[in-house]
């Protein structure tokens, strides 16, 4: 358990990005209300996913962690949280078949709804209101009322967030992720784009597989983990007053979990030294994460690390890297240096998503698959080059026939993005994109893992 350290001891430190709540009895009636509900995941969840993710950390299993930039009320629908799973399978199926290696799949779902701001107003034809920060804090209409911070909302988050959680977990373990389903995972809309025929001959072998197994008394009913997967939840622990409602003590060890979400994570806007995030997440014994970009010196993140993580546990820290396509080559190996020569066990993802974002000439915020695409290749590059793992992909994503991001292999140009282009936040990569991600992946997981078998022959 970390020492002097309590649920609430993160507000004695500097916290930004959080709402200005007016009404500070309201705020409480809220927390006070969460702090009576159940929890949504368990301790002994957070466990098995910090052993998932030790195996990352050795290099004996690849992290996908996908879903939502901003999970919201309007879109709360079980056939979108269906199919981001079913897309996250199949690119957990494609990495799994390519490199022989387990994948941890992880949901940025079930809580993904508060997100940082570049500042804490925006003004419109003159009109000056707060930004929006999330379903969980305001709304995203440009009026008075529905800027207006309403702690309620943090309630109804967790009402759709124990929602989702319930089909989640009914998808995983119901039959749903059975791999003889592996065919029927691909989107009806995705027929036309070449990454689905490859998948398709990917499926074809794998159910070939699973049939010579069958012949051999392998099958769901003789092994579970074929008509079953294991799926958690992932959130940036932003809205602190909420974390800390859902933060309980574990009758098993006595430790501290936050119930929001198995793993939680700090953004690069809240990692700084003295942050009520940093302080916050300290405490908390589930598995969490950090994103790294070019601001973050590696002597400052030695510190960060000794701070989160001094027991050094295996599994308990991922490292995110968002630095942006032409950046990462130059940015990271001194942070990687630096974390292998203090001999920290950390997880090493990818974020390909944050650093590329661009302005498209129809005023579009946008992402172009190719830079995305490109800081994949950067990362596993430098990784390679100095000797440690690429160990994850953390992606914006969605199920959903969108067109958000440009490019991929059924091109979405800079004039078709007002077709469906449906983000509360950050442009997401679409089904077609997210499968013609993992087999890039897979291309570069499959060259990792040739070259560490000739190494150790």
């Amino acid at each position: 358990m970390a020492a002097n350290w309590a649920p609430e001891s993160w507000t004695k430190h500097e916290a930004r990005q959080l709402p200005d709540y007016p009404d500070a009895a309201a705020l409480g009636a809220a927390t006070d209300q969460l702090a009576t509900y159940p929890p949504l995941v368990f301790a002994g969840e957070a466990r098995n996913l910090t052993a998932d993710l030790a195996k990352v950390a050795e290099g004996k299993a690849f992290l996908l962690q996908g879903g939502d930039c901003a999970e919201s009320f309007a879109e709360f629908h079980p056939n979108n949280i269906r199919d981001t799973f079913r897309v996250i399978l199949q690119m957990a199926v494609v990495l799994t078949y390519a490199s022989k290696l387990p994948v941890v799949k992880v949901g940025r779902m079930a809580g993904q709804f508060a997100k940082p701001r570049s500042a804490p107003t925006e003004t419109i034809d003159g009109v000056e209101l707060p930004s929006y920060r999330g379903d969980n804090v305001n709304d995203i209409a440009f009026t008075p009322e529905a800027r207006h911070p309403d702690p309620q909302r943090m309630v109804r988050a967790y009402s759709q967030s124990a929602a989702t959680l319930n089909l989640l977990r009914a998808f995983a373990s119901g039959g749903y992720a059975n791999l003889h389903q592996v065919h029927r995972w691909t989107h009806d809309f995705m027929g036309r784009s070449p990454w689905a025929k490859k998948y398709a001959e990917t499926a074809d072998r794998i159910g070939e597989a699973l049939d010579f197994m069958a012949a051999c008394g392998i099958n769901p009913d003789t092994v579970p983990q074929l008509s079953a997967t294991q799926f958690y939840t992932s959130h940036e622990a932003l809205l602190l007053p909420y974390e800390q409602a859902l933060t309980r003590q574990d009758s098993l060890t006595g430790d501290w979990y936050d119930t929001s979400a198995h793993f939680l994570w700090i953004g690069d806007r809240t990692r700084f030294e003295g942050s009520a995030h940093v302080e916050f997440l300290r405490g908390i014994g589930n598995p969490i994460g950090m994103k790294c970009g070019p601001s973050l010196e590696p002597d400052a993140l030695l510190r960060m690390l000794d701070t989160l993580n001094p027991a050094r546990t295996p599994g308990r820290i991922t490292l995110i890297t968002r630095y942006g396509h032409d950046k990462i080559e130059a940015g990271l190996p001194p942070l990687v240096r630096a974390v292998q020569r203090e001999g920290h066990p950390v997880v090493w993802s990818c974020d390909p998503m944050h650093g590329n974002v661009i302005k498209a000439a129809n005023g579009y915020k946008t992402r172009p698959f190719e830079r995305i695409l490109a800081e994949v290749r950067g990362f596993f590059a430098v990784h390679r080059a100095e000797g440690s793992f690429a160990g994850g992909i953390h992606a914006e994503m969605t199920g959903q026939n969108v067109t958000e991001c440009t490019g991929g292999a059924v091109d979405v140009t800079e004039q078709s993005l007002a077709d469906r282009y449906h983000t509360h936040c950050d442009p997401r990569l679409n089904a077609s994109q997210s499968l013609e991600l993992a087999f890039l992946l897979a291309e570069m997981l499959n060259l990792e893992m040739e070259e560490r078998r000739k190494a150790a022959a």
